[in-house]
Order: structure tokens, then C-alpha cells, then sequence
């Protein structure tokens, strides 16, 4: 399975004896695969079959599916006129009662789930045979709308790991001049403080160890590993979008410590100050897109 966005819509249409039908997917992202229903009343058996395969073809996404009948080319569809007047009545109580103007949208009232009577509609039985295939159809649609915004996502995440890398690589092309002037400050400051009566080569010997550990060379490398891998994902194939984030997290987490070490440093630890933060910027941009990615 390629490397898919939760974003995409697909409709498609059918009939049912004399019925005509629209069957419709819409998904967005989400944490989970969350699936919503909108069916005539008294399918159930119809949505646990529609859910079972839509487990099987979606691995995460908020899915809306809505299942309506087209009463236009029919003569069996009735108009269920208890439900329909009845919310009419209750509209136009509740207008008087706030004191406004207002008249219900019959457009919108015929929508409700049983508007048109229920008993006059395709028997489930009918139904499920008929609607299974189509949901396939809708699938297919969906996750190929889902796989061509996929790809445009694949190549920007790309492109963003490649500057990565260039601003990791111009921070390494100046760690070694930013080391030998933390410890030439640490060596004056450590004289300043504690006179001439001390070894000199004890200063030495601490300052060198407290730039050690200031150095970043092991944020790089992690860094730097840590794109490959994220890179390596973006060529597998299934739900890769929870792995692909938890990445970003760990990147951002190395250039903060970056910037940590070398913050309050003049010459060319700038360079290293800007390049972390051309980093952060473009671990931001890619978290935008992979929060839509399956």
C-alpha cells in the first residue's frame, strides 16, 4: 500500500429495484480509524457488513459514510408526513417562543433520516447485495484520490529531510572552530576566577572537558539517523503516519538540545544558532503534513 493522505471524498450511484441511490465516503484525519453512518433507519445488519469491510480497506480517518435515496425517478417513495409536520410544527413553536421570524428549510427537513416512510424503502435484505459492491466501488475511488495527495505529501516530506540534512551538515562544518572557542572562553574565564597560583594545565585539562560536554556531534548523529530512518518509512508501505510523527518529535527534540549547547556563543556558533533553527522550521512544516498521513 502506498504512502496515503486520510483526506478524500468518492460518491457513487446505483439502483435498487426502481430506487435510485447515492453512497458517499468522506474522511479526514484522526488519531483512529472513527466511522460514522448515515443510513435509512432499520439496517443495522447492512451497517455491520459496511463497517467490516471498510476495517479491512482503511487503516485510520474520521469516515463519514451516507447512504440516501433519490425520490425523484420513484413512485414508491412516500412521504413520511407524521415525522416531516411534526418537525415543521416544533420549527415554528420555537420561533414564536425566541420572539423571531424564521420558516424550516424543507429541503433540509427531507433529509432527516426517515423523512420518506420506511416501509415503502428496499427491504435490508434487498439492500445488502446490492450496496457491498458499491461500497467497494467508493473505496476504490477514495483511497485513490487518498494515494495521489499520498504522493505529492511523499515528495515535500522529501524535500524537507534533504534540508535537514544540508543544515546538520553546515552545523558540522562548524563545530570544530565553535569547540575551540568554548574552551579558549571557559580557559580565560577559569584564570580570571581562580588567579595564576593554579596549574595551568589543570585549566586546560577542565576546560576541555566542560566544551566535551557541550559539544553536539552526538546530536547530529542522531539526528542524521533519525531522517534516514523517517526517510526509510516513507518507503514502506501501510499505516506508517503514528511512526513517521513520533520521528518528528525525536528531530525536534535534537535540535532544541542543539540550540541549548551553543546558545550565548559569538562567531561562528551563529551560523550553528541559524542552521538550528532552519531545522526547526522545516521539522514544523513536515509535522503539518504528516498529521494527514494514514
Amino acid at each position: 500500500m502506498p504512502l496515503r493522505s486520510m483526506t478524500g471524498f468518492a460518491q457513487v450511484k446505483g439502483h435498487v429495484k426502481e430506487l435510485a441511490f447515492n453512497l458517499s465516503i468522506k474522511s479526514v484525519n484522526h488519531r483512529f480509524l472513527d466511522i460514522h453512518f448515515r443510513l435509512p433507519a432499520n439496517t443495522d445488519a447492512l451497517e455491520m457488513n459496511l463497517r467490516r469491510v471498510l476495517k479491512e480497506k482503511l487503516a485510520r480517518g474520521h469516515v463519514d459514510v451516507t447512504l440516501s435515496f433519490d425520490p425523484g425517478g420513484s413512485s414508491v417513495m412516500a412521504l413520511n408526513r407524521q415525522l416531516v409536520i411534526g418537525y415543521v410544527q416544533a420549527f415554528r413553536a420555537a420561533a414564536v417562543e425566541a420572539g423571531i421570524a424564521a420558516e424550516p428549510d424543507l429541503n433540509a427537513v427531507l433529509r432527516l433520516p426517515g423523512a420518506f416512510d420506511a416501509s415503502v424503502a428496499p427491504a435490508e435484505e434487498e439492500l445488502t447485495p446490492v450496496i457491498l459492491p458499491k461500497l467497494e466501488e467508493a473505496l476504490d475511488a477514495l483511497n485513490k484520490m487518498r494515494e495521489a495527495e499520498g504522493r505529492a505529501m511523499e515528495r515535500e516530506l522529501r524535500e524537507r529531510m534533504s534540508h535537514l540534512l544540508s543544515a546538520a551538515s553546515e552545523v558540522q562544518k562548524h563545530r570544530a572552530a565553535v569547540l575551540k572557542n568554548y574552551a579558549e572562553r571557559l580557559q580565560t574565564r577559569m584564570q580570571e576566577w581562580l588567579g595564576s597560583s593554579v596549574d595551568q594545565d589543570r585549566i586546560v585539562q577542565e576546560a576541555a572537558m566542560l566544551a566535551d560536554r557541550s559539544d553536539i556531534q552526538e546530536e547530529i548523529v542522531r539526528l542524521e539517523n533519525h531522517v534516514q530512518h523517517f526517510l526509510a518509512l516513507l518507503a514502506n508501505t501501510g499505516e506508517v503516519g503514528k511512526k513517521l510523527d513520533f520521528l518528528l518529535q525525536e528531530l525536534n527534540r535534537e535540535a532544541n538540545t542543539l540550540l541549548s549547547k551553543t546558545s550565548g556563543l559569538a562567531g561562528e556558533a551563529v551560523r550553528i544558532t541559524e542552521a538550528g533553527l532552519a531545522m526547526k522550521a522545516e521539522i514544523e512544516k513536515a509535522r503539518e503534513q504528516v498529521q494527514n498521513i494514514e
